[in-house]
Formats: C-alpha cells, sequence, structure tokens
C-alpha cells in the first residue's frame, strides 16, 4: 500500500513540477541566482508539499481500497468463533 502511495505521489509530483517549469520559462536567465540564492527554501518547499501530496494520496488508497476490512474481518472471526468455519484447525487455535 505504500509503495503504490509513494508511486503516485511521484508522478503526480513530477507532472506538477513539470507544469511549473513550462509556465515559468521567464525565469531561466535567472536560475543560477534563484537556485545559488534560495535552494534550501525551494528544497523544504519541495519536500513539505510532496509528504502533504503523499499523506492526501495514501488517505485516499486507504479509504478506496480498505472500504469494508472491518466488516469482512468481523465475518471471518465470527466463523472461526463459532465453529462453523472450513478452518477448523483455526478454530481450535483459537480455542486452545
Amino acid at each position: 500500500m505504500i509503495a503504490n502511495a509513494v508511486f503516485i505521489t511521484t508522478v503526480f509530483f513530477l507532472a506538477l513540477g513539470i507544469w511549473v517549469l513550462q509556465e515559468c520559462q521567464f525565469l531561466i536567465p535567472y536560475r543560477n541566482l534563484l537556485f545559488g540564492r534560495y535552494f534550501g527554501p525551494i528544497a523544504a518547499f519541495s519536500g513539505a508539499l510532496f509528504l502533504n501530496l503523499f499523506a492526501a494520496v495514501y488517505l485516499s488508497c486507504r479509504r478506496l481500497f480498505l472500504k469494508d476490512t472491518g466488516r469482512k474481518l468481523a465475518h471471518v472471526e465470527k466463523q472461526l468463533r463459532t465453529g462453523e468455519s472450513v478452518m477448523d484447525e483455526l478454530t481450535n487455535r483459537l480455542d486452545e
């Protein structure tokens, strides 16, 4: 789940970076000055943006893909506790 979220976040982040580079072509003559003087703040902002985007993607993935997990696990636990399960060995382990 985390690997998928990192991959999706990286794709979004790269797409956003390419879009920003296309929109800010007028700053090309000043790139040495901008990166020389403001590299730290740019890197900090980019890192914070990546982490926030990762958190949003991770929460979205959890909501979409793990929607009914609790209900499904409760159903399996009920089957194991009542003994009507196909998995008799697991039921015996829970009784011990």
